[in-house]
């Protein structure tokens, strides 16, 4: 097996630099917690004719986030300059990593929604880049591709939930929204805003049956496996669930679709990592399953719940990304991160394997981590909430699972005789091994001095769940309940991973469970509408130009069948009797140019040679253009009636050089007639529909008057054309310009060609 080079980076600090911004950004935030008490406000006028205002609201559930998203974020990128040291795009990646960081930041920390779902969507569209980055690998496109479909049809969803939630609310502000909260549940349209919103908030945080996407996506390098999906990204669905919790905890709804689906999600998630052999994705399927333990907490109607989900959501940050990056630095350096290969490693790796140990230590949730604090107030507030038991059951089970993939990280693949001849594998450098180590060390650190973490724990606790009053984490732990919750869980850990072979083969002979789960759907959607669209493309985009205009017509008469159906015939009877009876002034030209359109047509369909037919069609262009002129618009009238004329000109000289058949074959001619006749008539049918209308004259008033002052010019319609609708005026010129570049060539070889004997 070919194993990676010795290092030779550690002389070359590379992109090291990179790692500046964020680790500014954390210094900054610590100062300004140390020294400004929260909650911190601000904003500016984004969008003022909108009513959009990027406002923003730092209290302490999005501090937490940021002191994650900048203080991982600067060792994410302190890993990756030497990580991706040999790969020559690491300087577009390094860009994309910053502006998901900031994506994120904007996310946490927006005060309104549309701002926040902008930062929301940002972050799934950086996410596609970074994820597909090696997009030369089909694996990578097709994980970039199903992430960004699955996290992109969620932020719809969540749009939708925004809309509502606003006009339920008369706000855009989150604040706001959350202080409606006990008038909002008697609104009749919340249901449908709670399960839009569920839907864009699981979709991004992988809860079932959107939980597929994850674990595909470690394709991505380990740097940003480590970031997006261990403390950030994913977990941007929780925040918004725990921002909103306040609001909606008493609603069954809520309720019990986050304990459903969180527990749900928790109990897959872990089985899911049972079936893995890859390092990788082992870890990736158990932070599926810590998103869903987050989301069940969060359903949870104990104000202690807030304060577990803090606590968690913290310690979780700090064992899983130390976790990817060993998992990086063992693929580094052995090239593999199959464990069936993998053993003994501590040895070649000390520094790897001693971040494994502490990182592995507060996954399991023992004593002296911070993960040992984080699942006391877990089993504290599942306590207290009275939740049914197959949640609790559930909850031991997946601790133990998440305490036998933390021993497979650690005493599996270090421990033993080594697996490797001596000499080939070697420690990653410094820059690969300070990142987790230090992480993993603050986790520890938290267990031993919780008054650090105390006041970012319980001003974060406080945003989720305001009832819960004061709070100190240090006095907090109930030592006898989570002892005897951590030695069934350490139990049923130490008897996974002894059986984690005998389990694994046993869970992958169910491999017909892989053909019916979200996952096969989502293929089977995905199929579905690609062969549902060749279809379309063959029906439609058939190539011939009279089954389009067929298209059009039949269009048009559905428009003016439903205009028909909604206003209703009374108002259609009484638009045509209020025509006949006041005849206007100008209505015998309209008339003349009716006989004049009639005629055309009427010769288009009897008339079999070409040159025939495009006299006819003039002649309905001509018509065209006498009731343009006499209807109010005399520009448009004269312009018909030069398109009109250099249309026919050109057409009736170029028709005899390229040889037309006289004659038009195949197409039904009678029952073109007769389409054409029901076209007639539902235009006529819709235009009395519209004539029905009380008119408004609003536009027209405002042109008139603003169209002097303001543009400085009396022909209103030119007015119009060149100030007010400039920019799509000058749309209009752009692609007429490169419309014509485009015929260039063509006109060329036509040239070309009549120069030829």
């Amino acid at each position: 097996m070919t194993v990676a080079a010795p290092h030779s980076s550690d002389r070359n600090p590379g992109y090291a630099w990179v790692a500046l911004p964020p680790l500014t950004g954390f210094v900054a935030l610590i100062w300004g917690l140390l020294h400004h008490p929260l909650p911190w406000r601000g904003g500016w006028a984004w969008a003022p004719s909108l009513g959009v205002e990027f406002a923003l609201h730092i209290d302490g559930l999005s501090a937490q986030f940021l002191v994650l998203i900048t203080g991982i974020g600067a060792l994410v990128f302190v890993y990756a300059s030497d990580y991706l040291a040999h790969e020559p795009a690491r300087g577009r990646l390094f860009l994309i990593l910053t502006v998901f960081m900031l994506a994120m930041a904007g996310a946490v920390g927006a005060d309104h929604l549309l701002v926040l779902f902008v930062f929301w969507e940002l972050t799934s569209l950086t996410s596609f880049l970074l994820v597909g980055f090696h997009h030369d690998d089909e694996q990578a496109r097709a994980s970039a591709r199903q992430a960004l479909l699955v996290t992109m049809g969620g932020g719809l969803a969540l749009l939708a939930a925004i809309l509502l939630l606003a006009a339920m609310a008369r706000s855009y502000s989150l604040r706001t929204i959350i202080a409606q909260g006990p008038v909002l549940v008697d609104d009749p349209r919340l249901p449908a805003a709670l399960i839009l919103l569920f839907i864009g908030c699981f979709t991004k945080s992988a809860q079932f049956p959107f939980h597929f996407w994850l674990p595909n996506a470690m394709t991505a390098p380990t740097p940003v496996s480590a970031y997006l999906h261990s403390a950030t990204m994913v977990n941007l669905g929780v925040y918004l669930l725990a921002r909103l919790d306040p609001a909606f905890n008493d609603l069954f709804l809520w309720e019990a679709a986050l304990l459903g689906f969180g527990t749900l999600t928790a109990v897959w998630g872990a089985v899911q990592a049972l079936r893995e052999r890859d390092l990788k994705r082992i870890l990736a399927w158990s932070t599926v399953s810590a998103l869903g333990t987050l989301t069940l907490l969060i359903g949870l109607s104990n104000p202690g719940a807030g304060l577990a989900v803090a606590a968690f959501l913290f310690a979780h940050a700090l064992y899983k990304a130390p976790l990817f990056f060993v998992a990086g630095n063992i693929d580094h350096a052995t090239g593999t991160r199959l464990i069936d290969r993998l053993m003994g490693l501590w040895r070649a790796m000390p520094w790897t394997a001693a971040a494994a140990v502490l990182a592995g230590l507060s996954m399991a949730g023992l004593p002296l981590s911070f993960g040992f604090v984080a699942k006391d107030l877990i089993t504290t507030a599942k306590a207290d909430a009275d939740v049914l038991a197959l949640v609790g059951y559930a909850t031991l089970f997946v601790n133990g699972v998440a305490a036998a993939v933390a021993g497979v990280a650690t005493i599996r693949i270090f421990g033993g005789p080594p697996e490797w001849p001596k000499g080939h594998v070697r420690e990653v450098s410094w820059r690969m091994t300070l990142p987790p180590l230090l992480i993993a060390l603050v986790g520890i650190e938290f267990e031993f001095l919780p008054n650090i973490a105390d006041p970012l724990l319980a001003e974060a606790a406080l945003a989720i769940s305001p009832a819960l009053g004061t709070v100190d984490v240090a006095a907090s732990y109930q030592f006898g309940t989570v002892l005897t919750a951590t030695e069934i869980t350490l139990l049923v850990g130490l008897v996974l991973f002894l059986l984690w072979d005998r389990v694994h083969d046993l869970l992958q002979r169910v491999y017909w469970l892989d053909h019916l789960g979200p996952a096969a759907c989502y293929e089977r959607t995905l199929n579905g509408v690609i062969h549902l669209a060749a279809w379309q493309t063959r029906a439609l985009q058939h190539g011939r130009l009279a089954g389009y205009l067929r298209l059009s017509i039949v269009g048009l008469l559905a428009l003016a069948t439903g205009a028909a159906l909604a206003t209703g015939m009374s108002d259609f009877i009484g638009a045509s009797g209020a025509l006949f009876r006041e005849w206007p002034a100008q209505g015998w030209a309209w008339l003349v140019a009716v006989v004049l359109i009639v005629a055309g047509a009427g010769a288009s369909v009897v008339l079999r040679n070409r040159m025939a037919l495009l006299m006819a069609s003039g002649l309905v262009g001509y018509g065209s253009a006498v009731l343009f002129l006499f209807t109010g618009a005399p520009d448009l009238a004269f312009t018909q009636f030069a398109v009109e004329t250099a249309l026919v000109v050109v057409a009736a000289a170029l028709l005899p050089r390229y040889g037309v058949p006289p004659v038009v074959t195949g197409e039904p001619r009678v029952g073109n007639a007769l389409l054409a006749l029901a076209c007639g008539a539902g235009t006529f049918a819709l235009l009395l529909q519209l004539f029905a209308l009380p008119p408004d004259s609003t536009l027209a008033d405002w042109f008139g008057a603003a169209s002097l002052p303001q543009a400085h010019g009396r022909n209103v319609v030119n007015v119009i054309i060149v100030d007010f609708r400039a920019l799509d005026t000058l749309g209009e010129i752009t692609v007429v310009i490169f419309s014509l570049i485009a015929a260039l060539p063509l006109l060329g070889a036509l040239a070309r060609r009549s120069d030829r004997p």
